[in-house]
Parts: C-alpha cells; sequence; structure tokens
C-alpha cells in the first residue's frame, strides 16, 4: 500500500506540472558523491533532487540549530520539499515533516546517491514516531 501511496504521489506531481523535490541532509556540496549527514538538524548543508536523481540545488543549513532561524523542516518546505530521505531524526521533526506534508524515509546510507538509489528502488519504508532515534526520545 504504501509503494502505490508513493506512485500516487510522483504522478499527481507530474501532472501538476511540478517536480518532486527531494532533501537529503548534508555534510557538504559534494553532490551525489556526499555523506548523508548523521545529525538531521545540524547538516551543514541540504541536498535537493528530482525524483531521477538529478541535483536541483544545494543550500546551506541557516536554520537555528546553526545560529539561523526556523527549523529545518521549515527550511526544507520552503525550497519546495516533497520528500526527506536520512538517516536519523527526532519524533519533533518527524511530526513537524508529517505537518507540513514531507514525507520521511530512514536508513543507514553512507552517500547521497546510496541514500537516492535505495529509495528508488523501494527499499525503504516510511518513518514514523517510532522511527525516532533513541537520544531524542528520551
Amino acid at each position: 500500500m504504501e509503494k502505490l501511496v508513493r506512485h500516487c504521489k510522483i504522478l499527481l506531481k507530474k501532472f501538476n506540472m511540478k517536480n518532486l523535490k527531494i532533501v537529503i541532509p548534508t555534510d557538504g556540496q559534494n553532490g551525489l558523491d556526499e555523506k548523508v549527514a548523521d545529525h538531521f538538524g545540524r547538516s551543514l548543508t541540504y541536498t535537493f533532487l528530482d525524483e531521477k536523481g538529478e541535483i536541483i540545488e544545494i543550500i546551506k543549513n541557516t536554520s537555528e540549530h546553526m545560529g539561523g532561524q526556523g527549523l529545518p523542516p521549515e527550511l526544507m518546505k520552503q525550497h519546495g520539499a516533497d520528500i526527506l530521505l536520512c538517516r536519523d531524526l527526532g519524533p519533533k521533526a518527524i511530526s513537524l515533516c508529517a505537518e507540513l506534508d514531507i514525507d520521511v524515509y530512514t536508513c543507514q546510507a553512507e552517500t547521497v546517491k546510496d541514500i537516492f538509489k535505495m529509495w528508488q528502488s523501494n527499499k525503504l519504508k516510511k518513518a514514523g514516531a517510532e522511527d525516532a532515534c533513541e537520544h531524542h526520545k528520551i
């Protein structure tokens, strides 16, 4: 069922002529070869891809976690994020992403290319509150 929902969202985005935007928290500007950041909210950058895996943009993390303003999911939504692929995040971030209509998928992939390929191959499960990283559950 989850795969069907994801494919429907992709089709709806295409029908509405809006490209699907996938965001991955990263540690720098090395594109598809960049390391996926260990800490979602404290990543240095966010790498945005389209549904084909092509880089759309790479932005600096200017959220309040890095001395700026706003929360990371809000920053990602301002840049049009539809899907977040990451290693770990807390329950508040998962909840805020849901409120902002950003689907979250987690796994322990090393690079942007790896995590995107896993998502593209339907090997990732959509994250819920039970998938929040342990140190955020305390």
